[in-house]
């Protein structure tokens, strides 16, 4: 008997763990924010959050109602401005399942520190989410544009950062974990990739916006912001943000195209590449020598040309990796100019030479900017041509020339 109540009591004891989450609150009690926008007004800060309808979300049959609602406020700090949503929203904003937080341009050149503060100590957000950069807009202009496609306009700028990172060189996801390692490192500045509507901004955030095949307004995955410590100094162009990948070993797969002997392009698919970064003194002064090794498939044939050589291969393989030098070049000349070492070159020096490193860190970015020499080295290596050698692109011209 005395052993079955022993084993009686344990079970209740243990049963007392069983209970479930104490703090668990229902779907039905809170707002999900999945954007959130801020942008500074006057003194104030402006917090723009988009929340999703999951009724809408997970709905098949068709509704006239958006699926994603914008609430924007302001306060003298963003806690502050957040809590004041409460006086718009029905319900309490919940921050746990953001895709895309979003920095207008004006207040990313003023500096983010209070944006990083709250992000990283706000005890229901994770570190899931990327960063970007509302380019020549404010944050609360992008998170009201109307998406195609996605219902929820964050999720869609969630994915496209996602998809481009992955296929297009010339942008970058960051998360906040990276940002905030890139910001307090010494001997490296931060980056994060713009966003601007495509199109008329206005007529974006109408439902009319994705009820035609070419929405009249979307938003766009372009541009790598460059940071001075958490100030916002200047943008690389389409070219010059190639070299930020590049040289941080993030490209998983791109394309270039280089020209034809006559006339034409051929595409390239870049499917690897590697960089090796080596920093060395050179009297006094600092050398950083960049090896950048690529693997690529030809992707497509503009010009009349025979693939079967060698000598056609080696050509076109040393064509893009000029090029390639050419673009690293061109993007560590622009960094240069904006006096801020995205590239981590600092960092390399650290390794190459404590000592001098510790002598000249206060002044890096002047150094990196005026004074640091860089060598690239490109090679590309073709790998596969396709299911064809040569091309017909000339016998179809010709006999198209002959039918005029």
């Amino acid at each position: 008997m005395r052993r079955k109540l022993t084993s009686i009591f344990f079970v209740l004891l243990l049963s007392f763990g069983l209970a479930g989450c104490w703090d668990a609150r229902e779907l039905t009690d809170i707002s999900i924010a999945v954007g959130l926008g801020i942008d500074k007004e006057d003194d104030l800060f402006q917090v723009t959050v988009q929340l999703i309808d999951p009724a809408e979300i997970a709905g098949k049959m068709l509704s006239s109602r958006s699926a994603s609602t914008v609430y924007t406020t302001t306060g003298h700090t963003i806690f502050e401005a957040m809590r004041k949503l409460t006086t718009l929203a029905p319900r309490e904003i919940y921050l746990g399942h953001l895709r895309i937080v979003i920095f207008g341009e004006e207040y990313a050149k003023e500096g983010i520190l209070d944006a990083l503060d709250f992000m990283s100590r706000y005890h229901e957000m994770r570190t899931d989410f990327y960063i970007s950069i509302a380019r020549e807009n404010k944050a609360s202009d992008l998170l009201k544009i109307i998406t195609p496609l996605e219902k929820s306009p964050a999720n869609k700028i969630f994915s496209s950062l996602e998809a481009s990172h992955e296929f297009w060189a010339p942008t970058k996801g960051v998360k906040l974990d990276e940002l905030i390692a890139s910001m307090s490192s010494e001997g490296k500045e931060a980056v994060l990739t713009g966003l601007y509507v495509q199109g008329d901004p206005e007529q974006g955030t109408n439902m009319a916006n994705v009820e035609k095949a070419a929405s009249p307004a979307d938003i766009k995955v372009d541009y790598i912001g460059v940071f001075n410590g958490e100030k916002l100094v200047g943008w690389l162009n389409k070219e010059e943000s190639k070299g930020v990948n590049y040289l941080e070993n993030e490209i998983k797969n791109s394309m270039k195209w280089v020209n034809c002997e006559k006339e034409g392009r051929v595409s390239l698919e870049l499917i690897d590449s590697k960089t090796d970064v080596k920093g060395s003194l050179q009297g006094n002064k600092p050398k950083i020598t960049i090896n950048v090794e690529t693997e690529a498939n030809i992707a497509e044939v503009q010009c009349t040309t025979d693939l079967s050589k060698p000598e056609t291969i080696t050509a076109f393989e040393k064509k893009a990796a000029s090029k390639q030098e050419s673009i690293l070049n061109t993007s560590i000349e622009r960094a240069k100019e904006l006096e801020a070492d995205i590239f981590g070159f600092g960092e390399v020096m650290t390794r190459s030479d404590l000592t001098y490193w510790k002598e000249i860190k206060k002044n890096w970015n002047q150094i990196f900017a005026n004074e640091l020499e860089v060598e690239v080295k490109a090679k590309v290596n073709i790998r596969r041509t396709g299911t064809i050698n040569e091309s017909f692109f000339d016998d179809v011209k010709k006999k198209s020339e002959m039918s005029e």
